[in-house]
């Protein structure tokens, strides 16, 4: 008992120290503040410099003629004589069948036609009662959600089936002669 009468004595003590101590720092004498203010606010003000002038806005009008100028809306870069059709020599067979040029010419790129295909890898499937989806991985490691019909690695590949054990895509590639064919390719589940 004499132990927690102890205890307690000590805690009173150090709690009426503490206050006494910061009772010790307020103090209500404040005239070295005000002096202080005082000094400051005896010397006269300075003068502000006036602002720059802001110069009008001047629109630039292209010239193309001009000084042998380059056009900016022509095409630096050689376009593949394949793929770009000219109408003067009539059409040029080279194996594209009119799907197949809609997929090259007239669609938006999705980010994973950014990587080869094998370094894109399968790790499962998501399924609901209207959907099915594959789950694959980019090189980078970031996690993507695929269907049927979209597109995958750098030659133009569509998915065309998801099942649990593979994703199924349909390449369209060049060979050495400059034609365009189909090509079959697999991305398996990798467990």
């Amino acid at each position: 008992m004499s132990f927690i009468l102890s205890n307690r004595c000590i805690r009173l003590t150090m709690v009426v120290l503490a206050i006494l101590g910061i009772a010790g720092c307020v103090s209500n004498d404040m005239s070295d503040l005000e002096k202080q203010v005082s000094k400051i606010m005896s010397k006269p003000g300075g003068r502000l410099e006036p602002l720059p002038e802001v110069k009008p806005y001047e629109a630039y009008l292209y010239e193309s003629g001009k000084l042998g100028a380059r056009n900016p809306f022509k095409r630096f870069y050689v376009v593949e004589q394949s793929l770009a059709i000219e109408e003067s020599e009539g059409p040029v067979d080279d194996g594209l069948t009119e799907e197949m040029r809609n997929e090259i010419q007239n669609r938006n790129r999705e980010e994973l036609e950014g990587f080869e295909l094998d370094s894109i890898k399968m790790v499962g499937t998501l399924q609901n009662e209207d959907n099915h989806w594959g789950i694959v991985i980019d090189p980078g490691g970031i996690v993507h959600r695929v269907k049927t019909g979209n597109y995958i690695g750098l030659n133009i590949g569509k998915i065309t089936s998801i099942q649990e054990e593979q994703i199924e895509v349909r390449e369209i590639i060049k060979d050495n002669s400059g034609r365009y064919g189909e090509r079959q390719a697999l991305l398996p589940l990798i467990e």
